[in-house]
């Protein structure tokens, strides 16, 4: 999907104070990369995409991962796919590409106590994750009991070749919604990310 076996060379790019390898990139006629974009302006924009308000939940035998996300979109009828970018760094992503497995869980605009909650460290303790409830699922992952729309997932894809999030590619392979949910954005949640 996004050619995993097929990588670009990398090439050292200046990114301000620090410097990070990126695939190179691509030629396109008439295209050329500004390093003198305003910085704001491109904050600003960023931040008007439409982002819902997610937790992503997996595990790898005793280890758990659960984290709130925003960046998710589907990307595919069939199959179903959705994909996500995941810090590179958080539990949540070590969990799914050990495992394969995970649960997308829809936050509804009611609910921004309970996605405060999985910004921090993942603690399982007692049948709770970071104090939530939470059962097995088909695929092993957590499902956690007070949020009313999820999808199941195994893994299809990753990409950690651009930027500073994996994107992650999921097939969705169950699917539950109790009840009518109204979905939380980050536009009416008190976080920003993005930009």
């Amino acid at each position: 999907m996004f050619g995993l076996d097929a990588r670009l060379a990398y090439s050292q790019l200046d990114a301000g104070s620090e410097s990070r390898k990126y695939p190179a990139p691509r030629f396109v006629p008439g295209v050329r990369c500004t390093r003198n974009m305003d910085l704001k302006a491109k904050k600003e924009t960023l931040r008007l995409l439409t982002n819902g308000v997610y937790v992503l939940t997996s595990r790898n035998g005793d280890d758990y991962g659960v984290a709130t996300i925003t960046w998710v979109s589907q990307v595919s009828f069939q199959p179903p796919l959705v994909m996500a970018a995941l810090r590179k760094d958080g539990n949540v992503f070590r969990c799914l590409r050990a495992s394969g497995v995970a649960v997308l869980h829809v936050v509804g605009s009611d609910q921004k106590e309970l996605a405060q909650k999985f910004f921090s460290t993942t603690k399982e303790a007692d049948g709770l994750l970071n104090g939530e409830p939470f059962t097995e699922g088909k695929t092993s992952a957590p499902v956690l009991k007070n949020l009313s729309g999820y999808l199941e997932c195994k893994l299809v894809d990753i990409c950690e070749d651009y930027g500073d999030h994996a994107i992650v590619i999921l097939e969705v392979v169950e699917a539950e919604s109790r009840g009518t949910v109204v979905p939380l954005v980050v536009n009416d949640s008190p976080w920003k990310y993005g930009g």
